[in-house]
């Protein structure tokens, strides 16, 4: 078995600071990239643009494929 790793960059403005909800029509998503490196340099990047919004945060996700 041969697992498979693609990572992604999501996220947007959320509603508050506990970041549950994501305000409608600012959701991000950004990749996939192929190394957690390459997502990394992704999320400094679109996090450095809206550094001013308080409720804006982006996560790095994996997902795995095995089979």
């Amino acid at each position: 078995m041969t697992e498979q790793q693609i990572w992604v960059v999501w996220g947007g403005v959320f509603t508050d600071t506990s970041f549950t909800v994501l305000e409608k029509g600012t959701e991000e998503l950004h990749g996939p990239y192929h190394s957690e490196a390459e997502a990394d340099r992704a999320w400094q990047d679109h996090t450095r643009r809206k550094v001013d919004i308080a409720t804006h945060r982006l996560f790095v996700l994996l997902a795995r494929r095995t089979g």
